[in-house]
């Protein structure tokens, strides 16, 4: 059975690996953790730092207006509907 690691840990890893304070092998000992896991933390937490970053509209745009395009068809389509009914009464 794998044993899985909480966020802290896995970040309190990451960022003594990218400190430099200790190498990796002196940390995978440390923590008792195989050093390709501290790479790969070390790593996720590097390549993640970069949407810290980066502008709110760069960093969900895409996603944000897909959501906005459903929601205005979706109060067109309500609209219509709506005007139907009251028609119909």
């Amino acid at each position: 059975m794998r044993k899985r690691y909480g966020v802290k840990f896995k970040s309190k890893v990451a960022l003594e690996a990218i400190n430099n304070d200790k190498k990796i092998a002196e940390l995978s000992n440390k923590y008792e953790i195989h050093r390709d896991l501290v790479q790969k933390w070390k790593k996720t937490v590097v390549e993640g730092s970069i949407e810290l970053f980066s502008t709110t509209k760069s960093r969900g745009g895409k996603n944000n207006e897909k959501v906005v395009d459903e929601l205005y068809k979706q109060i067109g389509k309500l609209k219509v509907e709506n005007d139907w009914l009251k028609k119909k009464l």
